[in-house]
């Protein structure tokens, strides 16, 4: 199954390192991790290029990483609420998108944002899925929480990719699709069956149009 990978392009060593180690972790688990421009490309405009992609998918992953610092900010500057918000972290904007198409698309949704970052809608707790903070090691990928969470994501993608196939056009399916999930016997039933229609039709057309 393909997953959608939300990340902004790494900034650093130790950025880069972490999501290689998730995108190899996904694969571990038979997924295959997919990202504009990182992994896809397409000559399209990032927004086409990124709806294109996730209609593919069967699930979503959000790595939240730092991309703008603050050592020091004003919220709500020069009005009455204005406060300091002290070391400010944020990452791409691309991961509220993301999620959002996500969501809007009803695919199961995980979110990985990196400690200190600051979480706001979407990568806020309290939303349809469980948000993990995470620091940017290895070992964070198998602590108990991460393994259990990342199964019951995992076993979402497979009712969210059944879903898929099932409402296929018909005409639209492979044969691999229509017929993979049959026993032998009844994938020989179905051959047959099909066999004998083909060669009614022969032996019909035969009677009709032969002389």
């Amino acid at each position: 199954m393909k997953v959608f990978v939300s990340v902004g392009a790494t900034s650093n060593e130790k950025q880069e390192l972490f999501v290689s180690a998730v995108e190899d972790r996904l694969r571990s688990e038979g997924l295959i991790p997919q990202t504009v421009g990182r992994n896809t490309f397409s000559s399209d405009a990032p927004l086409k290029a990124i709806t294109d992609l996730m209609d593919n998918c069967d699930g979503v992953i959000v790595i939240a990483l730092e991309r703008i610092y603050c050592p020091n900010g004003l919220e709500k500057r020069n009005g009455e609420k204005q406060k300091e918000t002290g070391e400010l972290k944020i990452s791409t904007p691309w991961n509220q998108i993301e999620a959002a198409l996500g969501y809007s698309r009803e695919l199961p949704i995980m979110v990985l944002v990196e400690k200190g970052l600051r979480c706001d809608g979407l990568l806020e707790p309290g939303n349809d899925w469980f948000v993990q903070t995470i620091t940017l090691e290895s070992s964070s990928l198998n602590t108990p929480q991460f393994n259990g969470i990342l199964a019951d994501w995992k076993n979402k993608l497979k009712k969210q990719g059944k879903a898929s196939t099932t409402s296929k056009n018909p005409a639209e399916l492979t044969i691999i699709e229509m017929f993979g999930g049959l026993k032998i016997t009844q994938l020989w039933a179905a051959l047959g069956a099909l066999a004998i229609a083909i060669g009614g039709s022969f032996a019909l057309g035969a009677q009709l149009f032969g002389k």
